[in-house]
């Protein structure tokens, strides 16, 4: 990977607290961090729409 996409740039992000401690016990059961968590279902998130697109191009 290039140090570009090792790179960490900050976000703040503001959550309700709900949303907030759903993401925590999600986290917890897979042990990681809620940082940790939302990055995963973000990167997730990406992953699957360049996947649809894919679809959609063919």
């Amino acid at each position: 990977m290039a140090d570009k996409d090792k790179a960490k740039k900050q976000v703040p992000l503001r959550l309700s607290a709900s949303l907030y401690e759903e993401i925590a016990r999600w986290a917890e059961d897979e042990f990681r961090s809620v940082n940790g968590q939302i990055e995963y279902l973000l990167t997730e998130a990406v992953r699957q729409r360049r996947k649809g697109r894919k679809k959609d191009d063919e």
